[in-house]
């Protein structure tokens, strides 16, 4: 099944890239015709929690309404699919839960407009320079333990101090300010995401890149 997957990833990859949205019904509508694929087609036992589309979350705001499933290029969709599998194969009773994945444009702006000027600017991309989520290429997620629970990474998703970045474990660990196990979790989300072709960042241990920005740049359009 991983070749199969595999063989896909290398069809296709820029897909979606080009199209732009139409004034469909639903944003998960337009989502579609822009030729972004619902991850949870290809992992149906994956969970899905979209942070932005609930009050809990750092801008205390539902800036997504109605959209309640995850959207990603297909590229990014295949490889999400198949770190689910990596997980399954270490961890059978474990899943991964998705926090957030494409983020059009205009959800960007509208998350720019809540932050602007605040002590929370930082933590959102301006819509101008744009960010890999609003081409569908990157995800939030983490993993959730035979409970339904999630693991103990450290910290929250989105929480913006140091305790979250990736590049300081091994100065908090020696520290006691995240303890082995934390470390362990983490390094177990990092290890199938990267084997399924991700790419992490430094300062958030949630956030994984399929494809590089400055690649998508090149050959994508942003989805508005």
């Amino acid at each position: 099944m991983i070749k199969k997957i595999w063989f896909w990833i290398g069809w296709g990859v820029f897909f979606a890239c080009g199209f732009s949205l139409s004034a469909l019904q639903t944003l998960a509508q337009r989502l579609m015709a822009a030729g972004l694929i619902n991850v949870q087609t290809l992992a149906p036992a994956l969970r899905v929690e979209l942070k932005y589309s609930t009050m809990d979350n750092f801008l205390a705001a539902d800036v997504y309404g109605d959209l309640e499933q995850a959207f990603l290029l297909p590229v990014a969709a295949k490889k999400l699919a198949l770190a689910e599998q990596l997980l399954r194969q270490r961890h059978p009773q474990y899943t991964l839960i998705v926090y957030d994945a494409v983020r059009p444009r205009a959800i960007q702006r509208r998350m720019w407009g809540l932050v602007k000027g605040t002590d929370k600017q930082s933590y959102v991309a301006d819509p101008d320079q744009g960010s890999v989520h609003n081409y569908g290429a990157a995800i939030d997620l983490s993993i959730l333990d035979q409970q339904g629970q999630p693991l103990d990474m450290g910290t929250p998703f989105d929480f913006f101090g140091d305790l979250a970045q990736p590049q300081l474990e091994a100065k908090y660990l020696a520290q006691g300010q995240l303890n082995k196990q934390q470390v362990a979790n983490r390094q177990l989300l990092r290890d199938i995401m990267t084997k399924a072709g991700f790419t992490g960042i430094p300062n958030e241990w949630w956030h994984f890149n399929a494809l590089p920005l400055d690649q998508l740049k090149k050959e994508c359009k942003p989805i508005e």
